[in-house]
């Protein structure tokens, strides 16, 4: 004697399998990330800033610096950096050459500054040092203009005395907004480098 099987068990079981199959697959994806994920604990060490050592053309005594606002980190960078992250040392005395490359959106430039205060105060960085050089602008335009972007320029500046620099962008309100980074030029300096 056979009994049928009545619609609404036929329903339960089958979510019952679909719940089960679901579960399974929801687990099996979680233990693949676990497992294939880098661990991150309490394995990580730091290694402190990173230095680079900068190039030089020796036969005129000139180190080449490069910086790049890049379209991947905060609006208002240099080489990802910001806030003055970045510290260029460079031997006094030396030239300087400047390649400066634009991929964000917004239009920005580079100017060697002579700083007389720590940090950016200014919207315009002539009240807070001497301007000594600029990059993708001109003397007057500095303020408003600088380079679109997948623009580049380059400027040349030197022999650089002995002291503490920005390189920064000049456009109102950019290096306020954590667009800097240090120079320093020093005797002591033999051989240029950056650390960030």
């Amino acid at each position: 004697m056979d009994k049928a099987v009545s619609p609404m068990f036929s329903y339960v079981v089958a979510f019952i399998v679909a719940v089960v199959v679901l579960s399974a697959a929801i687990i099996s994806i979680y233990q693949f990330h676990t497992l294939s994920s880098p661990s991150t604990t309490n394995t990580t060490t730091s290694s402190g800033p990173t230095k680079i050592t900068l190039p030089v053309i020796s036969s005129n005594k000139t180190v080449v610096i490069s910086l790049v606002a890049l379209s991947s980190a905060s609006t208002f960078n240099l080489n990802g950096t910001s806030f003055g992250q970045m510290t260029i040392y460079v031997p006094a005395g030396y030239n300087l050459e400047i390649k400066f490359t634009n991929q964000e959106s917004l239009q920005h430039n580079l100017i060697l500054v002579m700083n007389n205060t720590a940090t950016p105060n200014a919207a315009d960085l002539a009240s807070d040092g001497k301007i000594l050089l600029y990059v993708g602008t001109t003397s007057s335009a500095y303020t408003l203009q600088g380079l679109s972007s997948g623009q580049t320029a380059v400027g040349v500046y030197g022999p650089i005395a002995p002291g503490t620099y920005w390189l920064a962008c000049g456009i109102s309100g950019h290096a306020e907004s954590g667009m800097w980074v240090n120079l320093v030029a020093s005797q002591n300096v033999t051989t240029p480098y950056a650390v960030e």
